[in-house]
């Protein structure tokens, strides 16, 4: 119904159509067709090895025919926003990081909607380009409660779908994330605290401590993303909304063969 053609902006057709206007950035970021296609084997093998380097994925590039070398796989991998999950040295340096909280879930008898959220950011390939999926669910219900596009690994888009997330559903107890630099900030770490949220933040190379949200991107991506390589930003926004509405209203084997909207609504 967002038709960019008419005589006023898109942010008063978003007002009055009640839809997120963060969900329309529909400006695509791009490569090179060649390092297009590497982006997207790399986050395909991501999605099956996430314990897989630099190095490592250097090699399943060479075994399907890219011959990348080490700086240029680090630096789309970086783009990507992608790190690999296993154990690293010295971790009990990251404490004292002024930003880095730690993980509270870990034996957390979750109950109830609203009582855990979790945010993560995640790569979208598209035909010509890509786009980054900031996306919170609350883990007792696997509900998706708020979701959004961004062209960037910008600070501002995670504080935009949250933001939207407490507007429309209130607040959790606690908000989980991994410790990417868009969550261990200033900005992210002060609303947190001001709208008096525990902030809860996976350990650095744990592979589990966010499960939930690492399985709703393999969904999206298997079942949506990789049979659909959206063109535009607005064909890209349209299809994930019939997507995650349809994820919300289905019923999932991790909730006993129950719908997340109707866990979320009954308990919250």
């Amino acid at each position: 119904m967002i038709d960019r053609k008419l005589n006023f902006s898109i942010r008063r057709q978003c007002a009055l159509l009640g839809v997120a206007r963060n969900r329309l950035d529909s400006k695509v970021s791009s490569e090179r067709p060649e390092n297009l296609e590497v982006m997207r084997l790399l986050d395909e093998r991501y999605l099956e090895k996430p314990s897989h380097g630099v190095l490592r994925m250097q090699d399943y590039l060479l075994d399907k025919g890219y011959e990348v070398n080490e700086k240029r796989v680090r630096r789309l991998m970086r783009k990507m926003g992608l790190m690999a999950i296993y154990p690293k040295p010295n971790l009990s340096r990251l404490g004292m990081a002024s930003y880095i909280y730690p993980y509270l879930l870990r034996n957390l008898n979750n109950t109830r909607s609203n009582q855990v959220w979790a945010i993560d950011i995640t790569y979208i390939p598209m035909s010509k380009g890509f786009m980054y999926l900031i996306a919170i669910i609350d883990l007792h219900s696997r509900f998706l409660v708020s979701w959004g596009l961004s062209n960037t690994l910008d600070v501002e888009s995670s504080h935009r779908v949250l933001r939207e997330a407490i507007k429309n559903h209130g607040k959790p107890q606690i908000m989980n994330s991994d410790q990417g630099s868009q969550f261990t900030c200033k900005e992210w770490v002060a609303y947190l605290n001001k709208e008096e949220i525990s902030i809860s933040m996976d350990g650095k190379g744990r592979a589990l401590d966010n499960i939930f949200i690492e399985r709703l991107w393999r969904s999206v991506k298997y079942d949506y993303v990789y049979l659909n390589p959206a063109q535009t930003g607005d064909e890209l926004y349209r299809g994930l909304t019939q997507y995650f509405r349809d994820y919300n209203e289905s019923s999932h084997q991790g909730i006993n063969r129950k719908k997340p909207v109707e866990v979320y609504q009954k308990v919250v």
